[in-house]
């Protein structure tokens, strides 16, 4: 085990969330693809914790069943009451203990909303408390302006933190430090634990503060170090819809930054935005306006964009989507897709196939090589290889009731217009007539013509449009063919 890893990691996530005006609780609200909880939870992950518990309070039922969707070994802690931070982590720590834990180590207690935090910052922050035998250890952040933060007042020799300061309680003096609490701690276990036991609630809230706990430790002896944070924006807490785009936009920008430094292309971040759970390959491309969400990956030399949002689907080597909207669908190498293309769910393009321009797709398999140039729906369907599909074609996949299955084979050709009411099998190498309603199955090198034979009546339109602009014209053209006879 490592040396750093923690005992336990507390999130604290029991707030309402008033600020935000929303009736979805204030860690549930997401960004880049992760709620924020989401987001501190997974950061907490990369430190291996021999145990994860989140506290939670307010609509608790939904913030345990969201948290058993995205980490199935969280714990969960109830504080039913809002009675302060310190009370918060003293519910965390009863949860293990009442489940026969005893801790013995570091626990690292880390705040519910402060989505841009990462492993690293909390792995420098175990790694300082562990190197410093600290029994208490502060994450700060140096911030241009700390109007409104508590203040880090450190003992100038040892660096040791003697105070958190209020902003309201501070001295003149006090309010020139830049540094500040971020409200993330590495503590001592065992004196954490006793520490919690004497935490005061005879303040103007009413409540125990978990900041008390540093006072009571230092009182008793102990030392109180920092680590501070090397981007003090990781720190930042969400409290309304303003710092949550914020947040976002900000997330986004390290998301790209990392992608683009790993050989990436992004023609434009301003309009690029992606989740957390994409990944790339080297030397793909991102167009302007694009979005990739999910578990979206794009491979290397594909391009995606512009104007394009891609939902949880792969895209191969090599290949493209422009103008695109694609949901749990896969792009095969050198497939091209759009522009104005929607796939959906269970859509599997094969290599170099295409879905063309107002092409949509669902539940569909296309082939190696196969086309699907333009104006067509495909819905339930299987496509062999190096099929093509004419203009305006329509898999008729439902009927009122139940959805049925077109298969078509390999080298095939159907003509524009065609309606393949499914269940229907066309074989390999056959080809369908345009304006075809395709009702049976069509054998291996077939040609199927479903369509009624035109008929022509003469002089319909002098007898039921006279006068129009029609009929002047078809008798200036009866005229002229007579005048050539």
């Amino acid at each position: 085990m490592s040396v750093n890893r923690p005992a336990a990691v507390v999130v604290l996530a029991a707030g309402e969330g008033t600020r935000m005006k929303s009736a979805t609780p204030k860690v549930l609200h997401a960004i880049c693809g992760r709620s924020l909880v989401g987001h501190v939870v997974a950061a907490s992950r990369e430190l291996a914790p021999e145990h994860l518990v989140v506290v939670v309070g307010h609509a608790r039922e939904q913030v345990t069943a969201h948290l058993a969707e995205i980490d199935a070994e969280v714990r969960t802690a109830v504080q039913h009451e809002q009675n302060g931070t310190g009370h918060a982590v003293r519910m965390g720590l009863e949860e293990l203990s009442d489940s026969g834990v005893a801790l013995d180590g570091t626990v690292v207690v880390v705040c519910g909303d402060t989505p841009l935090l990462t492993g690293e910052t909390l792995g420098r922050l175990a790694g300082t408390h562990a190197a410093e035998g600290n029994a208490v250890t502060v994450l700060t952040a140096e911030v241009p302006d700390a109007t409104g933060y508590g203040r880090i007042v450190r003992e100038g020799a040892s660096g040791a933190v003697t105070a958190i300061v209020e902003h309201k309680d501070a001295t003149e003096a006090q309010r020139e430090i830049r540094e500040i609490n971020s409200g993330v701690f590495a503590f001592d276990a065992r004196l954490l634990t006793d520490a919690l036991g004497k935490v005061r609630t005879d303040n103007s809230q009413g409540e125990e503060y978990l900041t008390d706990v540093l006072g009571i430790l230092r009182e008793a002896g102990h030392r109180v170090g920092a680590c501070v944070a090397g981007d003090h924006r990781e720190i930042v807490g969400i409290n309304n819809r303003v710092q949550l785009a914020e947040a976002r936009r900000l997330l986004n920008d390290r998301l790209l930054t990392r992608a683009m430094l790993s050989g990436v292309t992004v023609v434009d971040p301003a309009t690029t935005w992606v989740d957390a759970t994409v990944t790339f390959e080297p030397d793909a491309l991102v167009q302007p306006g694009t979005q990739l969400l999910g578990a979206t990956h794009v491979a290397a030399n594909a391009e995606v964009g512009p104007n394009s949002r891609l939902t949880d689907t792969t895209v191969g080597e090599g290949a493209k989507a422009s103008f695109t909207v694609a949901e749990g669908a896969e792009i095969g190498a050198g497939a091209s897709v759009g522009p104005y293309a929607y796939l959906r769910p269970g859509t599997r393009l094969g290599a170099k196939a295409k879905a063309g321009t107002y092409v949509e797709m669902k539940n569909a398999r296309i082939g190696e090589g196969t086309k699907v140039p333009h104006l067509s729906y495909v819905g339930d369907a299987t496509i062999g290889e190096y099929t093509n599909i004419g203009a305006a074609s329509v898999f008729v996949n439902y009927d009122g009731v139940n959805k049925h299955h077109t298969t078509i084979g390999s080298h095939c050709r159907t003509g524009a217009d065609n309606m393949l009411v499914a269940p229907v099998t066309i074989g390999d190498g056959a080809y369908t007539a345009a304006g075809s309603v395709i009702t049976k199955d069509v054998p291996p090198g077939s040609l199927a013509v479903a369509r009624g034979q035109q008929r022509n009546i003469e002089g319909w339109v002098a007898r039921k449009r006279p006068g129009s602009a029609a009929a002047r014209a078809a008798e200036s053209a009866r005229e002229e063919d007579a005048g050539e006879g």
